[in-house]
């Protein structure tokens, strides 16, 4: 059974939290380091469904870090799977809500929308969150479980670079988290 498209949808970061409580949030998926307690605004919010996922935004396992698996995207893909006729209004959420939320809801885009074309959902994607920077590590492993032979990896690598571009000062910013490998991939052209 094919997921439901995700139409209403909205990613942020944790300080953006409380100023979706009363958006209609029925489901939310939760990304956040290893140790973060939960958000404190979600007390406030009206009942919900969440699902909350640990590790660290990174492109590799680290010392002190956790990096993602592809045991955590099984779990953002059940995540989709659960959502059910009538999902309502979607949130996700990481630290900042460039990252690790993009890259999940480009990962539910594209299992919810398997004919469409990776460049069309990681451009809808960009028009929803424009300063995002999906994490390659999480893409590329929906890449193989959705059997997307790369092409949502080679989306991802030409939003990066459009970034770069725009933003020319994130390559070093980047390289500093060690996230050296995505600037590397995005300047290859």
């Amino acid at each position: 059974m094919k997921p439901n498209a995700v139409t209403l949808h909205t990613v942020c970061g944790l300080e953006e939290l409380s100023g979706h409580g009363t958006g209609g949030v029925t489901h939310v998926l939760s990304l956040l380091d290893p140790g973060t307690p939960e958000p404190e605004a979600f007390r406030a919010w009206p009942a919900h469904r969440r699902t909350t996922l640990h590790f660290h935004d990174c492109l590799e396992p680290l010392e002190g870090q956790t990096a993602p698996q592809a045991a955590d995207i099984e779990a953002i893909l059940g995540f989709g799977r659960d959502l059910g006729e009538g999902a309502g209004h979607v949130l996700v959420h990481c630290h900042y809500g460039l990252s690790r939320s993009t890259a999940a809801l480009a990962i539910l885009f594209a299992q919810s929308e398997p004919e469409t074309s990776a460049a069309d959902l990681i451009g809808r994607l960009h028009a929803l969150r424009e300063p995002a920077w999906p994490n390659a590590r999480m893409i590329g492993f929906a890449d193989a479980i959705l059997k997307r032979e790369g092409s949502l990896s080679e989306a991802v690598r030409r939003l990066h670079a459009l970034q770069l571009r725009v933003r020319p000062h994130l390559a070093e910013v980047l390289r500093d988290l060690g996230r050296g490998a995505e600037v590397d991939a995005a300047q290859r052209d």
